[in-house]
């Protein structure tokens, strides 16, 4: 039987609006790889291809996760990420969008990231996206042309968590504000910073860095 393959997209952003480091944030894509890596094919993608930057500040934070980023077989993956103009979703069983405030800004305007993200949800993929991924999706549209989260629940970084971490304004929009507008309906942990993760369908999201975990394991749920 073929090990499925699942498809992880990272952010090529490396600085936010206000100029500071950013990209995509270490425990949001440790912990899924933790997860998945053991029985499923997974490939590495970004806009712009090779090496996409971490954020500084969680690998200070999440210091716990680093073997990440010495994982001999991580590093390969990340040096040879592919650009999203070279992959095609027809290859691969599921996507996943690692989160961090990089996706935020240049995944929800790159119209490669567009088509890839509706080829997979018109297709009945498991499309799935942690903490601030989901902002990659707010292109991506069902067979009738609606937005892929109208009438659909989600979750995805708060409102709150976005004010606590005092990023508000170094990003393009509120996670939580776009998506409702798109018709989604927002769901969250009961405080900030709890694990909740969201299926609605194959559409699965995941609330922030402490949802990572979760979300990995209901994808290889679905998954089987």
């Amino acid at each position: 039987m073929t090990q499925k393959k699942v498809l992880f997209i990272f952010t090529s952003c490396d600085k936010t609006l206000k100029g500071g480091q950013t990209g995509w944030y270490l425990p949001e894509a440790a912990h899924p790889y933790n997860v998945l890596s053991p029985h499923y094919d997974l490939t590495f993608a970004s806009p712009k291809g090779s090496n996409p930057p971490v954020d500084e500040g969680s690998v200070k934070m999440f210091q716990d996760d680093a073997g990440f980023l010495s994982d001999p077989v991580v590093i390969e993956k990340l040096k040879n990420a592919k650009k999203l103009s070279e992959v095609k979703a027809a290859d691969y069983d599921a996507i996943f969008y690692v989160g961090g405030h990089g996706p935020v800004i240049d995944l929800p305007v790159d119209a490669d990231n567009a088509k890839l993200a509706s080829e997979f949800y018109q297709a009945g993929k498991i499309t799935a996206a942690v903490c601030h991924g989901p902002a990659a999706l707010v292109q991506a549209v069902d067979a009738s042309g609606k937005s892929i989260f109208a009438g659909k629940r989600f979750t995805g970084f708060s409102n709150v968590e976005e004010e606590q971490v005092k990023m508000v304004d170094a990003i393009p929009f509120s996670l939580e504000d776009k998506i409702s507008g798109l018709g989604g309906k927002y769901e969250k942990a009961a405080e900030p910073w709890g694990v909740h993760v969201v299926v609605d369908g194959h559409l699965v999201t995941g609330q922030n860095p402490a949802s990572a975990k979760s979300i990995a394991e209901k994808i290889a749920e679905l998954l089987k």
